[in-house]
């Protein structure tokens, strides 16, 4: 090359991240032992993998790439040599003209990347991205590559039945022909919606063929184009096979489990089928639980989104030595991963943790999990009296869905445990109206009760197609936002691009109002004042309510105006 490299120490120091003694140190070390400046200027934590990128880059005249959220093409990478790459090092990203845009992390590698050029017969075009980046994609590749080799070759996903001893029996499907069309459907169906991180895949007929969608981030989306009525009887058929369940009979509902191996993965789907004017339509629910270990090792409360004013009261009400925390919202609002996440935060070698829940989404180790089993008779209420007797500190109930469970959990609250569980209901004042008409008698209860969190989940914009957007006044209006709040502030929306699947949102952020309850707030509920009273006199004493934790999120450029009005009600803020 005709220009002459800088060193890479002094670009670091140019870039603020060395002073000249670390670099003299890091000269030194590499003198003692084999290893090059960038690798150990990152073991010894003097710079991370990103700087070093940036500064390779600007060494060798070439652009850095951050590969944060890179989807390949699966259509490139389906025509390309992946193994070589591998060998090389080198990440293909996307064509250009008649070269191959790539990402490397050594572009020292000259020779390297010349024979890789020669044995290709395609010029490349190098980008500097992290080590790190690289080699996740490159393995996530690998899987994939593995996967879709198993199904293509027709080895399908094998289905996993359980006896009633518990152990596990692989039964490869024979009842379907090995070239089924429809087979082939199904499991490159299930294989997708786990890509896409979908909680539900849902079947649904119509007058004019068969809908796939996926439910992503709570959210409903087309995976497939309409197909032809003909498929939707062999479609559901297949998946009343997968479950076990009676293939003859079509005009009553119908609920089923299979589990799937997936290489080293063993995925639960709960199936439900339901007679439609049109046929029969199915949902699938994922219970991926490995997915959602992996997610757990960095659950904490700060990972949800609580906003910061909210967190140091609920860690203070977690830590409580007896009492009862109940969250509320509707389905998917998260409620059970705040629970796991507080949890995780709690645990500890000296109290024992247990949990009865319906069904164990997923394991927490060091925590005794107790799944409900209403076929042999273990119910809440039964399975919370039994725990009682097993010496725990602190309980997770899963639901409380009924007046015997409601009991015993206030009465375990009162004794000096302290309990956690979820309820449904609409907001934190609507739990108190339901409790009460329960039967339970309110003093024991507000005694018992130490403070109620509702949540709700609310998208969050994709960080790669995010862009600023002016809001007509008529929507400020219906969003029951004053000219004077809207002044300065800044919207945005996602664009929708390949790292979201042109949805605009990824991922998902926690929104809550959470009722501490003070001696006012309970003499106010044992006298049964009115709950319009309760609520205006914990909104007096800076309560939050859903909508203002919702606003905060779009002040600050988290989610969108639409994606709040879809969760929450202006009125809330209007009724202050």
């Amino acid at each position: 090359m005709g220009f002459q490299h800088r060193r890479l120490g002094e670009i670091l120091v140019e870039l603020g991240v060395l002073v000249p003694s670390e670099v003299d140190s890091i000269l030194r070390r590499m003198k003692e032992r084999n290893g090059s400046f960038g690798e150990i200027g990152v073991e010894e934590g003097l710079f991370n993998q990103e700087m070093l990128a940036r500064a390779l880059a600007r060494q060798y005249h070439l652009e850095y790439i951050d590969l944060e959220g890179f989807e390949a093409d699966s259509e490139l990478l389906a025509t390309i040599p992946m193994a070589l790459f591998h060998k090389y090092g080198v990440l293909p990203l996307f064509p250009k003209g008649e070269e191959l845009v790539v990402a490397v992390y050594d572009p020292t590698n000259v020779s390297g990347y010349d024979e890789l050029e020669y044995l290709l017969g395609r010029r490349l075009s190098l980008k500097v991205a992290q080590e790190k980046q690289i080699s996740h994609l490159m393995e996530r590749d690998k899987e994939a590559k593995g996967v879709l080799k198993e199904v293509s070759q027709d080895l399908k996903f094998q289905l996993v039945k359980e006896t009633d001893k518990g152990e596990e029996i692989l039964s490869l499907d024979k009842l379907t022909a090995d070239t089924s069309p429809i087979v082939r459907l199904i499991d490159s169906t299930l294989f997708h919606a786990l890509q896409r991180r979908a909680s539900d895949i849902h079947i649904e007929t119509a007058e004019n063929g068969v809908v796939i969608k996926y439910r992503v981030d709570g959210v409903l989306f087309r995976a497939t184009e309409t197909l032809d009525s003909r498929f939707q009887g062999p479609i559901i058929s297949r998946i009343k096979v997968m479950s076990e369940l009676d293939i003859s009979e079509r005009r009553i509902p119908q609920d089923g489990r299979f589990k799937v191996r997936l290489g080293n993965k063993v995925i639960d789907f709960r199936v439900s089928i339901m007679p439609s004017i049109f046929g029969e339509d199915a949902v699938i629910r994922i219970l991926d639980k490995q997915a959602v270990a992996s997610d757990l090792k960095g659950l904490t409360l700060d990972s949800l989104g609580f906003s910061e004013e909210e967190l140091p009261r609920l860690r203070r009400m977690i830590r409580e030595p007896y009492g009862m925390v109940l969250v509320t919202g509707p389905t998917g609002s998260g409620k059970t991963t705040t629970l796991y996440a507080v949890l995780s935060e709690i645990h500890n070698e000296q109290e024992k943790i247990i949990t009865i829940e319906d069904p164990v989404e997923y394991q927490v180790p060091g925590i005794l999990q107790v799944p409900v089993n209403e076929k042999k008779g273990l119910t809440f209420a039964r399975g919370l009296r039994s725990i009682l007797r097993h010496d725990p500190d602190k309980i997770m109930v899963g639901e409380i869905r009924d007046q015997e469970t409601a009991q015993i959990a206030v009465q375990s609250a009162l004794t000096g445990h302290l309990v956690f569980s979820t309820v449904h209901a609409n907001d934190v004042f609507d739990v108190i109206g339901r409790f009460l008409h329960m039967g339970l008698d309110p003093y024991n209860f507000v005694s018992s009760l130490n403070c109620i969190i509702a949540q709700r989940l609310v998208r969050t914009i994709c960080s790669k197609c995010r862009k600023k957007v002016t809001y007509p006044d008529s929507l400020m209006a219906e969003s029951g936002i004053s000219p004077a709040q809207a002044a300065g502030q800044e919207f945005y929306e996602g664009d929708g691009c390949d790292a979201c699947y042109q949805q605009g949102y990824k991922g998902r952020s926690a929104i809550v109002e959470l009722l501490e309850l003070d001696d006012e707030v309970r003499e106010m509920i044992i006298r049964r004042d009115p709950l319009t009273r309760i609520r205006k006199l914990s909104l007096q004493k800076g309560m939050r309510v859903l909508r203002e934790s919702a606003l905060e999120k779009v002040f600050k450029g988290v989610t969108s105006l639409p994606e709040i009005n879809r969760v929450t009600f202006p009125e809330e803020v209007m009724k202050r």
